[in-house]
């Protein structure tokens, strides 16, 4: 039986960032890379393609620093309230 693959849906997923990543807060995966034990996903601002970055794969699980879709931003700032 294969090894189940760790974040199956991370291409093509999208993001919100808690606080702005060089000037942007939503994201898509648009890559995804194993190392070893690890999985990275490429991330690229939603209006910029320039801006793109690789980033652990595990950091998305963490919800103070990013939500799953694109969350408007008064989502964002009452569930920063919240924290």
């Amino acid at each position: 039986m294969p090894k189940k693959q760790k974040f199956p849906h991370l291409v093509g997923s999208k993001w919100t960032a808690q606080q702005k990543v060089d000037g942007w807060r939503h994201f898509q995966v648009v890559n995804r890379k194993n190392q070893g034990k690890w999985v990275y996903a490429e991330m690229v601002a939603a209006c910029d393609s320039q801006v793109r970055f690789w980033m652990n794969a595990r950091l998305l699980d963490d919800r103070f620093q990013w939500q799953a879709g694109w969350q408007p931003l008064q989502a964002i700032e009452s569930s920063q309230e919240e924290i």
